[in-house]
């Protein structure tokens, strides 16, 4: 059975890209550019990106925490939009940025990110990663383990900068597979292990350690566990360097609330002069709070199946969207350039999953095969996540900006998805 609801604002708009627009016909702009025609250009799905969001954004970020600390860095956590594209914006802005593996160094590096304002993360480093970060020069090695600290002896010359991530023992308030800052989890040392581990790599002549690292968790809105986080640390001896990692949420549906980089600022500064002093060089590290907001998803509806249930498929789903699927997260979309009472439908992709539901029960306005459909606030961890299930295509990243569009991530072809089968030419 098909529902049927009057919606007043078939877009809402502060849940889009800072630029985003709807004219008197209900088309809707990024960077001066209409989606509509970005997509005739550039085909479906696709990620649109505009760029004076990313750098309001960072600008946002480094200027709400120098203006309360002046010792502190903002490091962009690369996983969220690992493009070159995404970390040279960023980069330019003045931030640093936050990597997990060999593959992101390499693309930051690729972007022109400096490593020396960079941080090198991972709870499983293999010899490469180690060896990479410290042929790079990279700002910190974050040590997860001890067998980090054997690596790191064994491999260095010269003594490698590093913080030690712990466990701050904080149980964050968000998806179970987004929360990274109990004692069982598989990220930093537990509590109860920290002194003991900060003593064995005060052993090591090739660790110079500065300081101490803890993340508590992603998508995370209430702002206390962010001061509790800082509280546990301050148990700990005192260091010159605070790393408190990311995880501040954002907004996916209308109904969410958020806090503003403004709030989370005042209260991190705030925690951290309280229980462990002004004379310290801070250090954070968003993701999905830089570039979230930032980016939108454009989908075609390939078909609409109405049964028991309304299913609106579209030409993308969980092959570019898998924080659905993985984490159960909402989104809002949208059929562009309809207004007028909403059908309640599922949206769907094109996937051999019956878990590949970008949407259940989605207010949407007249949905037909052939329109355009938006779901904001994709800019963080899709692009990080698309795949090739069912050997789809991954979609490109255009960035929109000053009235253009441009291709910065191409679509993959067929061609690609044979060019690592090195058997296929002898058959």
């Amino acid at each position: 059975m098909t529902n049927t609801a009057p919606v007043s604002a078939p877009i809402d708009l502060s849940l889009y890209p800072e630029t985003a627009t709807l004219d008197d016909g209900g088309r809707l702009t990024l960077g001066g550019v209409a989606v509509a025609d970005v997509v005739e250009r550039f085909g479906t799905p696709l990620y649109v990106v505009d760029v004076a969001s990313l750098r309001i954004q960072a600008r946002r970020y480094i200027d709400a925490f120098a203006s309360r600390h002046a010792r502190s860095t903002v490091m962009f956590a690369s996983k969220s939009f690992p493009a070159p594209a995404v970390i040279r914006v960023l980069a330019a802005e003045g931030c640093g940025v936050d990597v997990a593996s060999t593959g992101e160094l390499v693309i930051a590096r690729a972007a022109g990110a400096q490593p020396g304002r960079m941080v090198f993360h991972g709870n499983a480093k293999t010899d490469e990663d180690i060896s990479s970060a410290i042929d790079a020069g990279v700002g910190h090695i974050v040590i997860d383990n001890l067998d980090d600290v054997d690596r790191i002896a064994r491999l260095a010359t010269s003594p490698v900068p590093a913080l030690l991530r712990v466990s701050p023992h904080i149980a964050a308030s968000t998806h179970s597979s987004l929360s990274t800052g109990h004692d069982s989890s598989k990220f930093g040392v537990p509590s109860g292990q920290v002194n003991d581990v900060i003593a064995r790599i005060r052993r090591e002549s090739m660790i110079d350690l500065q300081g101490i690292h803890a993340h508590i968790g992603s998508q995370i809105l209430d702002l206390d566990q962010f001061e509790a986080e800082v509280r546990a640390l301050s148990m700990i001896e005192r260091f010159p360097v605070y790393d408190f990692g990311g995880g501040l949420g954002i907004r996916y549906v209308r109904s969410d609330a958020a806090p503003s980089v403004d709030d989370y600022a005042d209260r991190m500064v705030g925690a951290m002069h309280r229980h462990l002093g002004e004379d310290v060089d801070l250090i954070v590290e968003p993701g999905r709070s830089m570039v979230g907001r930032s980016g939108i998803t454009a989908y075609r509806i390939s078909t609409v199946k109405r049964g028991v249930r309304t299913h609106v498929a579209v030409d993308g789903g969980m092959g570019d969207n898998l924080e659905v699927a993985l984490y159960g997260q909402a989104f809002e979309p949208a059929v562009l350039g309809k207004e007028g009472r909403a059908t309640t439908v599922d949206v769907v992709g094109r996937f051999c999953e019956s878990g590949d539901q970008l949407v259940r029960d989605a207010p949407l306005v007249d949905p037909h095969v052939g329109d355009i459909i938006t779901v904001p606030a994709t800019g963080a961890y899709c692009y990080t996540l698309a795949n090739n299930y069912n050997a789809a295509l991954r979609p490109p990243v255009v960035f929109c900006d000053d009235g253009a569009a441009r291709v910065v991530v191409r679509r993959e072809t067929y061609d690609d998805l044979l060019q690592r089968d090195v058997d296929h030419a002898h058959r």
